[in-house]
């Protein structure tokens, strides 16, 4: 699965077309294009004629048979500074099902033939911006006109999974460990849920292994889970409020009433832009059940009404009632640090307010306080890094778009180039300008 268990996934997990794949439905047409001419030389017995190679002096141009050329082709990302790797694990399998050739309606599966280097899923890479200076990911070494296609594809899913887990690793670090919720699934295709949550997944993995953390992974879809095994969580949404007539505190009552205890009970509560009054009247609503519950004995069903947390995410267009203005208004927009403090102290002495057995005070008190506060709504490193710096009392934070960004310092496109040649039976060096082999220590003999 990934370097954390020294397991590499397989096709039975990612089901890739593997047909279409190789008939280049999936790779930018230049590199079918140049398949063919090199597979049209090799029926023809082609050598190479030109006269302005950089072979060295000591190397004869005669004899190159150019149609089965065999390369060295390297992968590596251009993203400046660290740079989680995912999505070698599929790469290596479009590697492994799709490299060779057609005769006429079969093809001729030539990945034996291959030598194939690779560091695993989680692993991290470096780079000052120079590609001079970058560790590749994967190495391959073979006949290059029977996995000229398999640029594009495996290209293209090293660059999104490793954009998708190295931004979440740096949203963790900006969130100093606390756990961040993946809640991008809405902002993208329905089709990528599945490899954007395994790289959020990696990212945990690789930020708890760095810092002796335990976060959790918690995704928003099952189909988020579906590489590694995890499943999407979630409570309630505005549009459930809505049902309820705009009644929050009914909703969670409800909500709590059917749903099994295992789905944590996090209130949605910026639904009538009263996020302080709203928490009060959910968890004062909830806490009398579960005291009379636990009076009655039965704390099975008790369980059902303990508030695991209250989310707050006010629109950026909206300032929430319990916010007063100080200044330019506009400064108090959506989920701001004043609002979660006064969300956090509502919670932490609404016990005093309520009638109660003096047995049961303590209880209460300990029951708002163990409430969390979750924060969403446009979240990304700089804000959460805001909010840590203040020492705003957020618990969790829902992350969404943000973590497919792709502009500036989280650019995380994959590059790959031919560095060598095998010429007479010994492999010499033949990047273009500006490129040379690379190495890493990390990379191991795939197969």
């Amino acid at each position: 699965m990934s370097i954390f268990d020294n397991k590499r996934l397989t096709n039975e997990t990612f089901k890739l077309d593997i047909e279409r794949m190789r008939r280049g439905w999936y790779s930018d047409k230049y590199f079918e294009n140049i398949g063919r001419m090199l597979a049209a030389l090799a029926s023809e017995k082609y050598s190479y004629a030109g006269k302005h190679h950089n072979l060295p002096v000591d190397v004869s141009p005669e004899n190159i048979a150019v149609g089965d050329i065999e390369v060295e082709m390297q992968w590596f990302t251009r993203r400046v500074g660290n740079t989680i790797v995912v999505g070698v694990d599929k790469s290596l399998e479009m590697l492994r099902h799709s490299t060779g050739y057609w005769e006429g309606d079969t093809f001729v599966d030539t990945s034996d033939k291959l030598d194939v280097w690779a560091v695993h899923d989680g692993s991290v890479v470096k780079s000052d911006g120079n590609p001079l200076n970058a560790e590749p990911v994967i190495k391959v070494r073979g006949r290059y006109r029977d996995f000229a296609l398999l640029e594009t594809p495996t290209l293209g899913v090293l660059t999104r999974l490793s954009r998708v887990a190295t931004n979440v690793y740096e949203t963790l670090m900006a969130a100093h460990g606390k756990p961040v919720l993946f809640f991008p699934a809405r902002f993208d295709l329905h089709e990528v849920q599945a490899a954007d949550g395994y790289a959020y997944n990696i990212a945990i993995k690789r930020f708890n292994a760095d810092f002796s953390h335990e976060i959790g992974s918690f995704v928003s879809t099952d189909a988020q889970g579906d590489w590694w095994g995890g499943a999407g969580g979630g409570t309630v949404a505005h549009a459930a409020i809505a049902s309820f007539l705009g009644d929050t505190a009914e909703v969670m009552m409800q909500f709590s009433r059917v749903l099994s205890p295992k789905v944590p009970r996090i209130a949605l509560v910026d639904f009538n832009n009263d996020s302080v009054r709203d928490s009060l009247r959910v968890m004062e609503a909830m806490f009398a059940k579960y005291l009379e519950l636990c009076d009655a004995g039965d704390e099975t069903e008790a369980a059902k009404y303990i508030l695991y947390g209250v989310r707050l995410d006010t629109s950026g267009s909206l300032r929430d009632v319990s916010v007063e203005p100080l200044g330019d208004p506009t400064l108090d927009l959506g989920v701001t640090p004043r609002l979660v403090f006064n969300v956090r102290q509502a919670l932490d002495l609404a016990w005093e307010s309520w009638d109660l057995p003096p047995v049961w005070k303590e209880a209460a008190r300990e029951y708002c306080r163990n409430v969390k506060i979750v924060v969403s709504g446009g979240f990304n490193p700089e804000r959460i890094r805001k909010f840590e710096r203040l020492g705003v009392p957020v618990d969790i934070y829902a992350v969404g778009s943000s973590l497919f960004n792709n502009n500036g310092t989280t650019v995380t496109d994959f590059t790959a180039d031919v560095v060598r040649v095998k010429v007479h039976g010994e492999w010499i060096d033949m990047p273009k300008v500006g490129r040379r082999p690379l190495a890493n220590p990390n990379l191991e003999r795939v197969w």
